[in-house]
């Protein structure tokens, strides 16, 4: 199984697409970085560019996460393993 993994990450690399796939990933963890109270509020819907999208429920949830949006990110890439995640952009 290791050899699977190593060989699909080596692949992803050769091909340029390792950068997307750890992008993508944020969408993947988002309810465990925010927690469930968040995550009942909003829907990720994309990843481009190192720009998450976010879908709120209403304004008011996006002017809170505004607030919050330098302290996501980090958490972010931290589960990330890097800086992945440059940007959140809610709507």
């Amino acid at each position: 199984m290791e050899k699977l993994k190593t060989s699909i990450g080596a692949f992803l690399k050769s091909a340029g697409l390792e950068k997307g796939v750890k992008q993508n990933n944020a969408i993947l963890i988002w309810d465990g970085v925010v927690g469930t109270t968040i995550a009942e509020k909003t829907s990720p819907e994309k990843v481009e560019h190192g720009v998450l999208t976010i879908k709120t429920e209403n304004a008011s949830w996006r002017q809170e996460l505004l607030f919050k949006k330098s302290e996501i990110i980090k958490k972010l890439n931290q589960e990330l393993g890097q800086k992945t995640i440059r940007e959140i952009k809610f709507i």
